[in-house]
């Protein structure tokens, strides 16, 4: 199997990008299809995505046609359903098996995504891994331990930082790909749209069209697990000392499965009531899109949202603890709008969805410095 597309005669007319199945790496993937409309204006490029994600790509520039799949939807029936597009080239941006057996099935005679032993026979073309690639790996509980253990001395300051532009950040796995087309593989912003009218339907149908102090969103949720959460105690807080100093109006973000948090966010700094909206798991994805738009600042654990807010220009500001900002920071790396606060923890980034220890890379994040990052954000 070769692992180099030569792209001397390559002029494909439709194009199918397997999209991923994660809101936030969905997002990621947006400077790489931006790099590829670039390389082939004239062609048609349809996107594959889940159907939770088909509201991402409304409006998306590079996009011409969505076709979207169930969750239970099976493997021949997306296949017939790609058949009869006849695309004649398959950008498969995941790395899994399924993704590529679709793209076969449909018969789509040139087939490019990256190298792995178990799918390579379903590509026309693998991909060899980027030289600058750095993958994610959980540390065990013994070497976090250690690691501790070996560092008593440092001491653990937590400071607001803008991510430097790496060649680490994931953003660069897909631009690899569509380099592999012929496509400029320099980064570029991550990118979403929504439209006034998207706007303006949002601010109707949940009461902000009265609203004349600024809007803030708070999204203190995370759903990978609890190791990704700055404590919820943290958030009040911060979100009652920015309240006071700037009179915001506060939307609360969330899935169904927040509730609890965001409720209690509520309780805490709903006085007045009109102070705070809470909309957890009561959005469309383009409504959350269109709020996002809407808030002035977007105080956010490491999640989907995080990632969509930063792609509308909507500033964020991030406590990290178990994730790494250089691997999966919002937004482009280096961008100053984006506020990014981390402990030097010996132990982060562990990449675990639980902490086996004190949880101290995200209970060392002061109040203090996230309510200076956020106002900083709105300035």
């Amino acid at each position: 199997m070769s692992l180099q597309l030569p792209t001397s005669n390559l002029q494909p007319r439709r194009i199918l990008v397997r999209g991923v199945n994660w809101l936030g790496d969905a997002v990621m993937t947006t400077p790489a299809l931006l790099r590829l409309r670039e390389k082939f204006p004239g062609a048609h490029i349809a996107l594959l995505a889940p159907e939770k994600l088909r509201e991402l790509w409304l409006h998306h520039p590079a996009v011409d046609e969505i076709i979207s799949f169930a969750a239970d939807e099976t493997v021949l029936a997306v296949a017939k359903k790609l058949r009869a597009e006849k695309f004649d080239l398959a950008l498969v941006l995941p790395n899994s098996p399924r993704s590529a057996i679709e793209a076969l099935l449909a018969g789509i005679p040139q087939r490019v995504g990256y190298g792995r032993p178990w799918r390579n026979f379903f590509l026309t073309q693998a991909i060899a891994p980027r030289a600058g690639a750095v993958k994610m790996r959980k540390r065990t509980a013994a070497e976090i331990r250690q690691l501790v253990a070996t560092d008593m001395n440092r001491r653990n300051d937590d400071h607001a930082f803008t991510s430097a532009a790496t060649a680490s950040h994931q953003i660069h796995e897909y631009l690899h790909l569509v380099a592999a087309l012929g496509a400029n593989a320099e980064p570029h912003a991550p990118q979403l749209a929504v439209t006034p009218e998207e706007i303006d339907a949002a601010r109707n149908k949940f009461g902000l069209n009265k609203i004349a102090a600024p809007i803030f969103g708070l999204n203190p949720g995370a759903e990978y697990g609890p190791a990704k959460r700055w404590p919820v105690e943290k958030f009040i807080a911060a979100a009652k000392e920015i309240q006071q100093r700037t009179n915001c109006v506060w939307i609360l973000f969330g899935g169904k499965s927040d509730a609890v948090i965001t409720s209690q966010i509520e309780s805490a700094i709903g006085n007045p009531p009109a102070a705070v909206f809470n909309l957890a798991g009561k959005t469309s994805l383009s409504e959350l899109m269109a709020l996002l738009k809407l808030c002035r600042v977007i105080l956010t654990n490491d999640t989907g949202p995080m990632h969509v807010a930063a792609a509308l220009g909507t500033p964020v500001v991030v406590p990290f603890g178990s994730t790494s900002p250089e691997l999966t920071g919002p937004g482009l790396p280096g961008d100053p709008r984006n506020h990014l606060i981390k402990l030097d923890a010996p132990c982060a980034p562990c990449f675990l969805r639980e902490c086996p220890i004190d949880f101290r890379c995200m209970n060392g994040i002061s109040v203090d410095s996230v309510v200076k990052a956020v106002l900083s954000a709105v300035k």
